[in-house]
C-alpha cells in the first residue's frame, strides 16, 4: 500500500468528524484555532523567558485547548438536538476567544512585547467585565 492510498481517507475522514463536530469551518472558529495556538506559543515564550518551563505545566494547557475544542464540539451538538443554527456553538467561540486574547496579551507583555495602548484598554475592560466569572 503507497501513502497515498490511506492519506485520502484518512483526510476525508478527518473532514467528515470535523464537519459533524463543529457544523463546518467557519472564519471565527478559525480566529479561536490562531488565538488558541498563539497563546500556547506565547505561554511557552514567556515561561521560557521567566525560566519556568514545565512539562506538567505545557500538558496542562495541550489538555485545556483540547477540552476548550470539545466544548464548542458540544455546543454545535446541543444547536443541532434544538434545532438552532450556531447559536450555542459561536457564543461559546465567542467568549473562548475574548479569554484567548486576554491571555495572549498578557502573555506579550510577559515577554516584554509592548502592547499598544488602544488593546490595554480592552482588556482591563474584558477583565472588568469578566470579574466574578470564572475567566481562566
Amino acid at each position: 500500500m503507497q501513502a497515498h492510498e490511506w492519506f485520502r481517507p484518512l483526510v476525508a475522514a478527518g473532514g467528515a468528524a470535523l464537519s459533524y463536530l463543529y457544523g463546518g469551518w467557519s472564519a471565527s472558529l478559525g480566529v479561536l484555532l490562531f488565538l488558541a495556538a498563539l497563546d500556547y506559543a506565547s505561554g511557552f515564550t514567556a515561561a521560557a523567558i521567566e525560566g519556568h518551563l514545565s512539562s506538567q505545566i505545557g500538558a496542562r494547557g495541550i489538555a485545556k485547548k483540547v477540552f476548550m475544542f470539545a466544548i464548542v464540539a458540544v455546543g454545535h451538538l446541543i444547536d443541532g438536538a434544538l434545532g438552532e443554527a450556531h447559536l450555542i456553538r459561536d457564543a461559546a467561540i465567542y467568549w473562548y476567544i475574548a479569554n484567548e486574547v486576554l491571555s495572549v496579551v498578557e502573555n506579550m507583555g510577559r515577554i516584554g512585547v509592548p502592547i499598544p495602548p488602544v488593546i490595554s484598554r480592552a482588556v482591563e475592560v474584558l477583565r472588568g467585565k469578566g470579574e466574578g466569572a470564572n475567566v481562566r
